[in-house]
This record gives C-alpha cells, sequence and structure tokens, in this order.
C-alpha cells in the first residue's frame, strides 16, 4: 500500500512548509473560500504559505488577462495574476513601462500591489501603490469590494502593502508610463565603502531616474554605484529589444558549494568584471532583471534554503549607521553572497508599505543553525536605528521586533479586523509575525 505524503510549498528561499496550489482561470470562483491568494512564489519566505492547519492556496496564474487599456491615459486593469514578464512582453514594444518595477518580471500584478513592491527609482516614482487607480478585492465575507484612494479608502490603503491579508486581489487598475525608448542608457562607477556608496546614491539621484548599488560583504567593503534612464530615442537600436535566452540550474547544488571561498571569489569577479564604465545603451532586462538570466538560481543554495534580509534605515540613524548595520555580520560572521543597496525617499501611502527616507540594504543569507540568532541580531540593530524589515522578504522575524519596527500595525490592524473580524485570510507568516491563531 502506497504511503501518503504531505505536500510541500515554499517560497523563493526554498523553506518548506506543507500547502497546495489551487488553479483556476476564474479567481472569483477561486477565491471564495480560500485562505489566502498567491502568484508567482517570488516572496522569498513565507508569506505566500497557508498557515498551518490549511494545505490550500488559490494561487492566482492562469487569471491573467488584460481587461483594458487606455492609450491616451496609460490606465491598465488586469488581472491579479498576469505576470510582470508579459506585461513587458506586449508593452515594451509599444514604450510603455510599469511606473515601478522589482528586480525580477517573474511576478505578478497582484503580488506587486500585496507587496507594495518599490525599485530603482523609488526616489522619483515612489512604491507601486502610488500608480494604483483601483483594487476589485473579495473581501472575507465574500463580497466583492472595489477599492480606490476614493473609494473605501481605508480598504485600499491597508491592502496596498498588506500582504493578501485584507481580501484576495482579483484586478488592479494602474497608471503606466510612457518611455523615450525600450532600452536603457547606463553607467557604473566603483565606489572604496558604504558610506561613500550611501552618499553616492544620494547624489545621483537630482539627475538619474534609476541609481542601486552593489556591495562587497566579505572582502575589502568596496562596492559599484550603478545608474541608468530610459534612453533617448534617436540614440537607442531601432528595434525593441528582444527577449534574452536564460540559463538554468538544473539541479540543488551541495550545500558546501557556496561557501565563504566561492562567494568572495565571485564578488572579485564582480568588481573588476561589472565595475566602471562611462556610459553605454543596456537592454532592459540587463539592466532591471541581471539574476532572471539564470533560471532557478535559488537551487544554488541547495537544500537547505536561504534567505533575503532587507531592512531599511532612515538617514536620520546617521552617516555610519548602514556600516554599524554591517558590522552585525562580522559579529555573526555571517557570509553574504548577494548584497544590494538602493536610496529611498518619501514613505509609501500603503499602510504596511517598507520604504521610509533612507537607504535599503538587502542580504542574500544561506540558512543554516545560527540564522535565527543572526536576524534577530540584525532586528536588534534595525530597531535601534528606527529602521524596518520589507515584509515581502522575511522568514525569521519574530513577532515583538516586528511591533517595534512598525508604529503603523495597529491602525492597520484596526482595518483588517473590520474587514475580517474572524481573521479568515491568513498566512503562515500572518501566524509568525501577527500573532494569528492556527
Amino acid at each position: 500500500m502506497a504511503r501518503q505524503t504531505t505536500p510541500m510549498l515554499s517560497g523563493w528561499g526554498r523553506l518548506s512548509r506543507p500547502g497546495k496550489e489551487v488553479f483556476s482561470e476564474d479567481l472569483k470562483a477561486l477565491s471564495q473560500n480560500a485562505v489566502l491568494s498567491r502568484g508567482l512564489g517570488r516572496s522569498y519566505g513565507d508569506s505566500a504559505l497557508p498557515p498551518p492547519g490549511h494545505l490550500e492556496v488559490a494561487t492566482t496564474t492562469l487569471a491573467d488577462r488584460i481587461l483594458s487599456f487606455d492609450e491616451t491615459s496609460g490606465i491598465l486593469r488586469a488581472e491579479a495574476g498576469l505576470s510582470l514578464r508579459e506585461m513587458n512582453r506586449l508593452f515594451l514594444p509599444r514604450r510603455w513601462f510599469t511606473p515601478v518595477t522589482p528586480g525580477t518580471q517573474d511576478v505578478t500584478l497582484g503580488g506587486m500591489v500585496a507587496a507594495d513592491i518599490h525599485g530603482k527609482n523609488h526616489h522619483v516614482e515612489g512604491t507601486f501603490g502610488r500608480h494604483v487607480r483601483a483594487i476589485l478585492l473579495r473581501v472575507a465575507d465574500g463580497r466583492l469590494i472595489e477599492c480606490s484612494p476614493s473609494q473605501e479608502p481605508e480598504l485600499f490603503w491597508a491592502s496596498v502593502g498588506g500582504m493578501g491579508l485584507t481580501g484576495h486581489i482579483l484586478e488592479v487598475a494602474f497608471q503606466m508610463l510612457a518611455i523615450t525608448s525600450p532600452w536603457i542608457y547606463e553607467a557604473r562607477e566603483t565606489v572604496p565603502d558604504i558610506e561613500t556608496l550611501a552618499a553616492a546614491l544620494k547624489d545621483a539621484a537630482p539627475d538619474w531616474p534609476f541609481t542601486v548599488g552593489w556591495l562587497d560583504c566579505l572582502g575589502k567593503g568596496r562596492g559599484i554605484l550603478v545608474r541608468g534612464r530610459w534612453a533617448e530615442a534617436k540614440k537607442a537600436p531601432s528595434d525593441p529589444p528582444p527577449p534574452l535566452s536564460a540559463v538554468t540550474v538544473p539541479f540543488e547544488l551541495p550545500n558546501w558549494v557556496l561557501n565563504r571561498w566561492s562567494m568572495r571569489v565571485f564578488n572579485i569577479m564582480t568588481y573588476y568584471v561589472q565595475g566602471s564604465s562611462s556610459g553605454k545603451i543596456v537592454h532592459p532586462e540587463t539592466f532591471f532583471y541581471p539574476l532572471d538570466k539564470v533560471r532557478h538560481w535559488n537551487r544554488i543554495y541547495g537544500r537547505r534554503g536561504f534567505i533575503q534580509y532587507q531592512c531599511v534605515l532612515p538617514w536620520a540613524g546617521g552617516p555610519d549607521a548602514p556600516q554599524r548595520f554591517l558590522d552585525v555580520l562580522g559579529e555573526q560572521r555571517a557570509a553574504a553572497f548577494l548584497c544590494v543597496v538602493k536610496d529611498c525617499a518619501e514613505e509609501g501611502q500603503g499602510m504596511l508599505s517598507f520604504p521610509l527616507p533612507g537607504i535599503s540594504i538587502a542580504l542574500d543569507l544561506a540558512v543554516d543553525a545560527r540564522t535565527q540568532t543572526l536576524v534577530d541580531r540584525l532586528n536588534e540593530t534595525v530597531l535601534a536605528l528606527g529602521g524596518r524589515v520589507y515584509l515581502a522578504k522575511d522568514a525569521f522575524t519574530r513577532e515583538e521586533h516586528f511591533r517595534g519596527m512598525e508604529p503603523r500595525l495597529d491602525a492597520w490592524l484596526d482595518v483588517r479586523k473590520r474587514w475580517d473580524p474572524e481573521l479568515r485570510i491568513k498566512s503562515a507568516q500572518s501566524v509568525r509575525m501577527l500573532g494569528d491563531s492556527a
């Protein structure tokens, strides 16, 4: 007799929990009794995993129809399962682009709202929620509610960045951005340390709509500042950029492959190969989504999985705040394979939106027996500096730490409970971080 096994589900960090995806092209029917909705599973931790005691989540990816697009206003309305990759395929050649993009195009429109994504242009365009005009939600009692900044505004702003916990996102209308060409003009320069990189990001902001930094956390602390803007039509190739091919990591690599030595070699190569460049035209996928060139790149971390710890540290913490945060890695003897730094501007209007004026630091860290201790120490430092963590990336933050970071939490919880008094919609993350019952 065959033994029954419990199906398992994971986020991009490959930390598995009991779970099963249920698919349908009819999101209104699919969401009727679902505990949670999920897109392409690119949140790193447990925000798109079902809570203990529930196996099924409603996966939106088959509901990906474009419902309308106004060429005059640039307003696009689509189902929540539409992927950013598909939007780029359809609209980039027509010189339209999403106003805000994360570091991968393998995300859904619903996920972009739920996480209130930010990107390399946060200092110009803010978070994605600023550009959302309306959301169709199925709330916990089964009703379909159209909300916007003027219609049920509290529910709208609680849902923007609310990690799907205020209702199932079924449709989204948002403002697309008209662009001069579908190519990017990019310039790079090397910097000696995190303080110089943070200052360079701020200095570049008035002249460059896209900025990001890379930092070597294992070597000498040096980094690379990357700046970009949409290329002028007369200087860009006349043909639209073709989709780039990608290589695939075919299987889980052994845990020993990714170690301090191999990470150090990778960082040295990155610094010298991708260092300074006075300026050139590059493919938008190369600029916005460099890791998408490697399919299933999360397999390099092996069976143990990994986390991406992302926080934002306010400028008020002082110029040495980023270094004080990174010093914790040395104290804990932790190795970050990747460190990405961004400049953040105004706080988003979403009640739990992540960015605030300051510097964002994202670290990729392999999971091991010391991970919880490391995250605790990082969180204590972030708390002391007045910062907070990004829910779309989190997998280990304790409830008390998140509450200490988030003064807006009680107001958000009040709105959530008004629409879902029994807390029927929840996730593994909400059980862990918000005290929801399992």
